[in-house]
């Protein structure tokens, strides 16, 4: 099943996307799936990203591929950061190159939607907390994570948490590909199965350190591959089957 938040016209609501139909919702979709008799074509809506969290964790090095390509270590415990959420958009919106740095990357990632309140829970049973998974680009200023040593700055400017363009339900998140396309040339591909941490290892390892809550991301990091975008790019994260994530990169005006 797949899952979108959309508007049309003024109103957002929540809806079941099937080929290119999407049925309406009558609440979120966490708790309780709601369809109503209601139902818009695709080119009727805007898209928005499909979920509104309350915090974006994000996961450092956590490709063996990533590791090596930046000569770092494979960590010995999840590295974890936030995104704020000022930083989040949909699909085919604008992510805005900031005036104040010189290289803006792309990194292909899977999105984890959290589905109900989780706090301390086993790697055994996360996987119960999960709604489903997005595709979730974490854009990064390098040379201001370079020059500040820690990633706020670098990951947390507006426009630079793209995702979507739904949440699917049915995915098998330790043996997915991942995948970057710039300007339509394959820049990062990579299934799942290369990650240092599983995705029940991350949601262990965050909920023993903070509450996420339904509709929370967890972003589970980015292969090897990343590389800059320039503004009058199309940058596009694809992972089957939740389809495929496309924005462009506009210079600030």
């Amino acid at each position: 099943m797949k899952t979108v938040r959309f508007t049309v016209g003024e109103t957002e609501h929540y809806g079941i996307l099937d080929g290119e139909l999407i049925t309406k919702l009558a609440q979120e979709p966490y708790d309780r799936i709601m369809p109503l008799d209601k139902t818009y074509h695709l080119n009727e809506v805007k898209l928005l990203a499909p979920c509104i969290p309350t915090k974006i964790v994000a996961l450092g090095l956590n490709y063996k591929s990533h590791a090596e390509e930046t000569h770092n270590p494979v960590p010995e415990s999840p590295i974890i950061f936030l995104k704020p959420t000022t930083c989040i958009i949909g699909p085919e919106e604008n992510i805005v190159y900031p005036p104040s740095t010189t290289r803006v990357d792309y990194e292909c990632e899977l999105g984890v939607v959290i589905g109900k309140k989780t706090r301390m829970v086993s790697v055994n049973n996360a996987l119960d907390y999960v709604f489903g998974y997005t595709c979730f680009n974490d854009v990064t200023a390098r040379d201001h994570q370079r020059d500040d040593g820690q990633w706020t700055r670098g990951k947390g400017h507006d426009t630079f948490g793209p995702m979507g363009p739904c949440i699917e339900t049915d995915l098998d998140p330790g043996n997915v590909f991942v995948s970057t396309y710039l300007n339509g040339e394959l820049k990062q591909q990579q299934n799942t199965s290369d990650l240092i941490f599983s995705v029940p290892e991350m949601i262990s390892f965050i909920t023993g350190v903070m509450t996420l809550l339904p509709g929370d991301v967890i972003a589970t990091g980015t292969p090897s591959g990343i590389g800059p975008m320039k503004p009058g790019d199309t940058v596009e994260i694809k992972i089957e089957p939740i389809g495929v994530l496309r924005n462009y990169v506009v210079a600030y005006q």
